[in-house]
């Protein structure tokens, strides 16, 4: 070989040593001899950079809970309502939308009466008889004065804190479980999130609501939407807050089981009733926020929670009420990984108005409030006197008197009654309308088809959770 072709070699071979330790070091790619680490949550990255960095998304479907803060007098449509929520939501751990954010929404439709409708209402002594509106929520103002538009689609929501449900227990002065324990400190930390957040509304105090009661029992009345009205907003689109590195810690969170008898938050995802769901059907509920070990992430927001229906009873006549319970029996992490768990529910969501009750091993069933026993023995009093005659009034009391007549006109069309029952002198009219009104209190309250156990979609459920002894699943 020629001495001119040798050296130009030579320099090419000494620049490819140098630069091979180099490439070696790139942050790209791990040295020859590092451990595998865990997956990422999301395991089809479409860059190497895309793997290191976790999307912070609230998915679509999650529900805000927003309550109004300002009462508004109802006129038309298109009338501005300001919220605020009164939830924190979570993505996979981190608080993105805290307790408090403003949200901005409108009145968006106010629904005209039938005729029918206006002439029962105008029988019960009401003229201007309420119309069902629609309420639209659709931008968020974050604490550093951003506005992030959002699609909802908003429902009423019951407006209370978890109803919590513990494990009777026979002797009272035993020592608590640690479940029984982690349901108190639950049920107590739902309660300071839910006064810290009403603290920002401006709730109308005792006299005002009493006012406003009053006023509506007037025939002629104004219609509000008060503050600390509270909806539900599902969103329609996700949302994007950025993202956050994949740490270790984060990666071990996704393999680690939760420690026994953990209390986890969690939004029904499947729709449940005792009159058309059945035994075997399948439940999904998703946690709402993560599960920590002190400060170690366990279970990040989005889990989900596999279950069936184990009890389905519907309502029946004479008044008998529906039954339903459901059990939880597999996690679902985010990345796909599952695990075998048993779970309990401890509390539920519900309407003080629905009657729900909780037994302690986590069935659901509707009651029937202690009340109808009181409004039934009155309506029977009033349609009782309403049968009563005038001795003293001409004709030996075939019209009888002013006071029976009016109370039989109160069993039957209350306001109404009264004045027809008054002025009418008819004592047949007045007992036919007190029989009425007796029997209609007497068939709604002892004769009729019981309630139902309704749960809706993003009804939030409290659940006790612990790890089967085989540990967890394969990936799916």
């Amino acid at each position: 070989m020629k001495p001119q072709r040798f050296v130009p070699l030579l320099l090419l071979e000494l620049i490819c040593v140098s630069v091979s330790p180099a490439r070696s070091q790139s942050p790209l790619e791990p040295p020859a001899d590092a451990q595998p680490t865990a997956a990422p949550v999301h395991q089809a990255p479409t860059s190497p950079a895309s793997a290191q960095m976790l999307p912070l998304i609230v998915p679509k479907g999650l529900p805000l809970l927003i309550a109004v803060q300002t009462e508004v007098r109802l006129h038309e449509s298109g009338q501005p309502v300001h919220g605020r929520t009164v939830r924190p939501v979570y993505a996979f751990d981190h608080i993105v939308i805290p307790v408090g954010t403003e949200v901005l929404g409108r009145i968006s439709a106010i629904e005209d009466l039938s005729k029918k409708q206006r002439t029962l209402s105008a029988l019960d002594a009401d003229f201007t008889p309420s119309h069902k509106f629609q309420v639209d929520f659709d931008e968020l103002v974050l604490a550093d004065g951003r506005r992030l538009p959002i699609h909802t689609v908003v429902t009423r929501d019951s407006g209370q804190v978890l109803e919590f449900v513990q494990p009777k227990s026979g002797n009272k002065n035993a020592p608590k479980s640690a479940a029984a324990q982690k349901v108190d400190e639950a049920k107590e930390e739902a309660k300071r999130t839910w006064d810290e957040a009403m603290r920002q509304i401006h709730e109308p105090g005792r006299m005002h609501r009493l006012e406003h009661y009053l006023v509506a029992q007037l025939p002629v009345h104004p219609q509000y939407l008060d503050a600390g009205t509270v909806y539900s907003a599902e969103l329609q689109e996700p949302l994007d807050f950025g993202s956050e590195p994949i740490t270790p810690a984060i990666a071990a969170a996704l393999s680690a089981p939760p420690p026994p008898e953990s209390l986890i938050h969690a939004l029904l995802v499947t729709p449940l009733s005792s009159a058309t769901s059945q035994q075997g059907d399948s439940v999904e509920a998703v946690l709402s926020q993560p599960l920590f070990d002190r400060e170690k992430l366990i279970l990040p927001a989005g889990t989900k929670l596999v279950g069936s229906v184990v009890q389905a009873q519907p309502a029946h006549k004479p008044h008998r009420n529906g039954k339903l319970r459901v059990t939880f029996h597999r996690l679902v992490a985010p990345d796909g990984l599952e695990q075998r768990v048993n779970a309990s529910l401890l509390g539920v969501g519900a309407d003080k108005a629905e009657h729900i009750e909780l037994d302690s091993e986590g069935g659901a069933q509707a009651t029937s409030p202690n009340s109808r026993y009181l409004t039934t023995g009155i309506a029977l009093t009033l349609a009782a006197i309403s049968t009563q005659t005038d001795t003293d009034s001409p004709g030996g009391g075939a019209e009888g008197n002013a006071s029976t007549r009016a109370a039989g006109g109160a069993a039957g069309f209350k306001l109404v009654g009264i004045i027809v029952g008054t002025f009418v002198h008819s004592q047949p009219l007045g007992m036919a309308m007190g029989a009425l009104g007796a029997s209609r209190s007497i068939y709604g309250n002892f004769i009729s088809r019981g309630h139902e156990v309704t749960f809706p979609k993003n009804t939030p459920m409290a659940v006790s959770i612990s790890p089967q002894p085989k540990g967890r699943a394969t990936q799916e």
